[in-house]
């Protein structure tokens, strides 16, 4: 018994795709020449195609001007469908490829102030040394609840997780002072005072919508710290700025609005730079807050996670607060 199959109306009603094809790359070129020598075809064969196309559409695709040629506005909007169809018909045969290729790849979540301020500085390093790894970011504040089907192979955080199947590794610990740009100390030099410091605009890290997992550090505990409470009665002349995203007030003391509170893992480099410079010497030094690095043990024997975790150590070891120099003096 004979099958019969309706016509597939979208199918019967397609362009030939060689015509397409070399509609694509005239367009893309704007010239029939150029885009016969990218398809390794004679200037004719794209000329015919062309008006196979045209014939087909009822349309004029290009307004032709001696050897110079224009989309038309029916051209525009095919050429837009049609070059994005073609993208994603070559990536979807690149990713088909690469599949019996067994690339390795590596799923990192951390905060976005340390995917910002501190691995992408270092993690270019990585990638060149290792072209074999493909490195996948997925940066969040709230790691308690990771949306559905994301399940990194290493986090950066300060929480050492007790879950099954995974073990934590020490870092540093925080290291806290306040940071300005140079010209926002040249403009208020009392500020090198705890007592002129309340008189500069604090940019202050809230808790809301973050981690969740850690003890917070903000103005209030860094002054606790110093034994000083904030003023903050009705004739103070204190002034804060409060915010959930230190990539936000990291920005604004860099534009000159504010002092804010440095993790030192965080702007050093920015230091180094002369972006930002300290304020004084006052900080803030808690060996009992550590961050960690923590991996799915099934990752740990894999030659992406031990290739990572050399290099990321080297990179630790060199931090002034790296736990491994706890029993050294903090000076």
């Amino acid at each position: 018994m004979v099958k019969h199959v309706e016509p597939d109306q979208i199918l019967v009603k397609m362009p030939s795709l060689r015509a397409v094809k070399s509609f694509v790359a005239a367009a893309k070129y704007q010239n029939f020449t150029r885009a016969a020598e990218a398809l390794c075809v004679t200037q004719a064969a794209i000329s015919r195609q062309i008006r196979e196309l045209e014939a087909a559409l009822g349309v004029t695709l290009f307004k032709r001007s001696g050897r110079a040629v224009e989309l038309t506005e029916a051209g525009s909007i095919f050429y837009d469908a049609a070059y994005l169809s073609f993208v994603n018909i070559a990536q979807a045969a690149q990713r088909i490829q690469n599949t019996g290729k067994r690339r390795q790849a590596l799923t990192i979540c951390c905060t976005p102030a340390f995917s910002t301020f501190w691995l992408s500085y270092r993690l270019p390093e990585f990638i060149a040394r290792h072209p074999e790894i493909d490195v996948n970011m997925v940066t969040t504040n709230n790691f308690l609840q990771m949306e559905p089907g994301v399940r990194p192979d290493i986090y950066i955080n300060k929480a050492s997780d007790p879950r099954e199947g995974y073990h934590s590794v020490p870092l540093f610990y925080d290291l806290i002072y306040p940071v300005c740009s140079p010209e926002y100390l040249a403009a208020n030099p009392e500020i090198v005072t705890l007592e002129g410091l309340q008189q500069a605009v604090l940019l202050n890290l809230s808790p809301f919508g973050r981690s969740q997992v850690a003890e917070h550090v903000d103005w209030g505990v860094w002054f606790a710290f110093h034994d000083m409470k904030l003023d903050q009665s009705d004739d103070s002349q204190l002034r804060i700025f409060n915010a959930n995203d230190f990539n936000m007030l990291a920005q604004m003391a860099l534009n000159h609005q504010g002092v804010c509170l440095g993790w030192n893992q965080l702007v050093e480099h920015m230091l180094a730079e002369g972006r930002l410079v300290r304020v004084s010497d006052h900080k803030a030094v808690f060996k009992e807050k550590l961050h960690y690095l923590t991996y799915t043990e099934d990752k740990s024997t894999t030659p992406a996670f031990k290739a990572f975790m050399d290099w990321f150590m080297d990179c630790i070891r060199q931090e002034p607060t790296y736990v491994g120099k706890l029993s050294e003096d903090d000076e």
